[in-house]
């Protein structure tokens, strides 16, 4: 193909509004809009092409690209910051670049549950954000985590793989810290962060049993701890973080997650009805003194039920949410039953709609 810049390449998918490119060998350049691919630019993607792209995305780490496979990082490029990916694929280079926005937006713009409002003036325990990737858990911390910024006095810790969003301290102080260039891994990062005097601490991802049980000292020791998982439900990710351990410690590991876990929203981003853009789909549970004993007794098939129960509180099931948006007309039918937890609970709740 005709050579154009990374530069170039962001520009176009920014102006057809964009959320990932992906820069095949083999393939024309394409990006995402509204959740699907299309072509970006013409022409084939050669050996050549590909290199030339991923050195500018990599600059200097080309070489370290060469020899461990992958590189995560981010960069703002064409005025657009940009989490980018390089990884090797049948012997040729090839990346994913995700835009993310140009501001962090209000918590207001996002369409969140009414509870998640409140998650800013929450002063210690721990807050989980779970999803697919792609499902808006960054944005959504980023909006929670400014919100903070500029209403409250604290110190702010993040970290990241790669840094994303990045914020201007106004109250706060704000460290970011990105994996791999500022500490070498999560559980490094954690075993340090609280020698680092913080009151708010960001995990971009909890993913080792050490990681999540320096979360959870944190929350303990009156702090307020905001981290990421790959799950799709409240129940998902308790069990997932307590399956993490062994069997011997797993009681202690629930009883500890039970007195400082305070919230779980676990969310999606799906296709609007009307083809314009994608709507946030969210499950909201608020942790009552009845969540937390179903933690604690390991009874959490349970706990969706209570959560249904416990509306007053805050807490919302995906399968009501996504009922919700099927009333409002934000999403079709179709859409919410693909996105249901649980389909034939959906298909009553929607039959009553007519």
């Amino acid at each position: 193909m005709t050579e154009i810049s990374l530069e170039d390449l962001v520009a176009l998918a920014a102006g057809k509004g964009a959320s990932d490119i992906h820069l095949i060998y083999g393939l024309p350049p394409k990006c995402r809009v509204n959740g699907e691919l299309t072509d970006l630019a013409p022409g084939i993607l050669g050996d050549d092409a590909c290199r030339s792209l991923a050195g500018q995305a990599a600059g200097g780490r080309l070489e370290e690209l060469d020899h461990i496979g992958e590189i995560d990082l981010a960069r703002t490029i064409s005025g657009a910051r940009c989490r980018i990916n390089l990884f090797h694929q049948q012997g040729h280079l090839s990346m994913a670049l995700r835009i993310l926005s140009d501001h962090i937006p209000d918590l207001e713009e996002l369409g969140v549950p009414p509870a998640v409002l409140e998650f800013p003036g929450y002063r210690k325990g721990i807050i989980l954000v779970t999803g697919e990737t792609g499902s808006g858990k960054s944005t959504t911390l980023a909006a929670i985590l400014d919100r903070i910024n500029h209403t409250r006095r604290g110190h702010i810790i993040t970290m990241e793989d790669p840094v994303e969003y990045i914020y201007k301290p106004d109250k706060c102080i704000v460290n970011q810290r990105e994996i791999g260039t500022d500490t070498r891994d999560y559980a490094s990062a954690m075993r340090a962060v609280l020698r680092e005097d913080p009151d708010i601490i960001l995990i971009g991802e909890m993913r080792d049993p050490e990681t999540m049980l320096t979360a959870m000292t944190a929350a303990e020791t009156g702090h307020l701890v905001f981290a990421t998982l790959h799950t799709s439900s409240a129940v998902d990710s308790v069990d997932r973080i307590v399956s993490s351990f062994d069997a011997n410690r797993r009681d202690q590991i629930r009883m500890e997650l039970s007195m400082t876990l305070r919230a779980v929203l676990s969310q999606q981003l799906l296709p609007r009805a009307d083809r314009k853009g994608r709507a946030l789909a969210c499950e909201c549970m608020i942790s009552t003194a009845a969540i937390r004993n179903l933690i604690r007794e390991g009874k959490t098939p349970q706990m969706s039920s209570i959560m249904l129960a416990n509306a007053s509180e805050g807490s919302i099931t995906m399968d009501n949410c996504l009922a919700r948006l099927v009333r409002e007309g934000t999403v079709t039918r179709e859409t919410a039953l693909e996105a249901a937890n649980d389909q034939e609970f959906l298909k009553k709740r929607l039959s009553t709609y007519g």
